[in-house]
């Protein structure tokens, strides 16, 4: 499938930020788990997400070292979570993601 790196890139960032709300997805390990991404550009996408107005952020584990937490979605801006819900298939099909 010949997709243009536009589209891939914002998909990536719908289905992240996707991954991040439902909870099956929250931290960079996981990220990379579920998706098979490199972690950098987990990071990456995460830190991406507020050029599409999503407001993501990073919740530290009380008492925990090293950054250990999950992020949380806490406002989807101009994006609509009922369409990557309903067009997830084709999001990971472009995005070749199991």
């Amino acid at each position: 499938m010949d997709v243009s790196k536009t589209k891939s890139s914002f998909y990536r960032r719908l289905y992240v930020a996707y991954l991040i709300d439902s909870g099956l997805a929250s931290s960079v390990p996981t990220l990379t788990e579920v998706t098979g991404m490199p972690r950098r550009t987990a990071q990456d996408t995460i830190a991406a997400l507020a050029d599409l107005d999503i407001v993501c952020e990073f919740e530290q584990e009380d008492g925990a070292r090293n950054h250990a937490g999950h992020y949380r979605i806490r406002d989807w801006g101009a994006i609509d979570r009922g369409w990557i819900e309903r067009n997830l298939r084709q999001i990971k099909a472009v995005l070749e993601y199991p």
